[in-house]
């Protein structure tokens, strides 16, 4: 299942990119694949992520992971702003 994220950033997307790469295996560890992420041309501190969950057990647990939450804050992601969007089943990618 493909999950939309949109949140704001306090330090532009460099440290939130630097961040992710760090990350990532605990991420695919957590049954999770980055498929894109990217700020806006006009708004470094804007940001749009779409990773693909293999369950929505999955999505729990990225949820409610403390580890990267702190991480993502650090990095300059705030937290508060975040929205998500489960996309529908009729979404794909290649």
């Amino acid at each position: 299942m493909i999950v939309k994220f949109t949140q704001d950033l306090a330090r532009g997307f460099a440290p939130w990119k630097a961040m992710f790469y760090e990350n990532e295996a605990e991420l695919n560890t957590l049954g999770a694949k980055l498929i894109f992420a990217g700020s806006e041309k006009d708004d470094d501190n804007k940001m749009m992520v779409f990773i693909e969950f293999d369950s929505p057990e999955a999505i729990k647990v990225f949820g409610a992971h403390e580890g990267l939450k702190a991480k993502r804050a650090a990095a300059g992601a705030i937290l508060e702003t975040t929205v998500v969007t489960i996309m529908s089943d009729q979404s794909f990618n290649q």
